[in-house]
């Protein structure tokens, strides 16, 4: 009997420690997955910053909505399936934003072949307007085409490509100069008058204002 009991000791030591095994596979398994993770999410956010930064200002972050999180109540470990949830997200997102980067280099490069073409033959594109921003310059000016002479080079056939500032005029409100006696006299004075008594006579005229 002590030996069937040694026996099931035995047995029974065995099942830990191949349980205890087990265990800290699980563990060392864990925690290379999530390390691996983490990796890839960083190297998705850097993507994503470096796409934006090269097309600032024509791609903004703005352009894709963030998709919110879970709601966490305080500094937490993410799970493998938040990780991977986070990871994927930042996937999808980097897609959409290399579509965004593509679609805008192949708009700037038509640009360009459209500005080519309207300085060989302007008389073919009358009146069109290329902002300098669509070839992906800062500023905002804008090439048109325009008639040389105005109506007379538009009836000759007379046309050129033509660089304008296309910056609007800064506007802002007007501040009310205040008609002090000073003011008023200089006006008087132009309009052919004389200031006098906080009252201003015209010239040629017996009649007070």
């Amino acid at each position: 009997m002590a030996q069937s009991g040694l026996v099931i000791d035995r047995d029974r030591s065995a099942i830990a420690g191949a349980a205890l095994a087990g265990s800290s596979q699980v563990r060392i398994g864990e925690r290379d997955a999530r390390s691996a993770l983490r990796k890839q999410i960083g190297r998705l956010e850097r993507e994503l910053s470096a796409i934006v930064a090269d097309a600032f200002p024509h791609i903004s972050p703005a352009v894709i909505p963030a998709v919110a999180g879970e709601a966490v109540g305080g500094p937490c470990l993410l799970t493998l399936e938040e990780l991977e949830r986070t990871r994927d997200r930042l996937a999808g997102r980097a897609q959409d934003l290399r579509g965004l980067a593509a679609a805008r280099v192949e708009h700037e490069r038509r640009s360009r072949e459209l500005l080519e073409r309207i300085k060989l033959e302007p008389g073919r594109y009358k009146f069109v307007r290329l902002p300098v921003r669509d070839l992906g310059q800062g500023g905002c000016g804008v090439w048109e085409v325009r008639p040389r002479l105005g109506l007379i080079g538009m009836l000759a056939g007379w046309w050129h490509v033509k660089l304008s500032s296309g910056c609007p005029l800064p506007k802002g409100p007007r501040t009310a100069r205040p008609r002090t006696p000073q003011r008023l006299s200089a006006i008087a004075r132009r309009s052919c008058g004389t200031w006098l008594g906080g009252a201003w006579y015209r010239r040629g005229s017996n009649s007070i204002a």
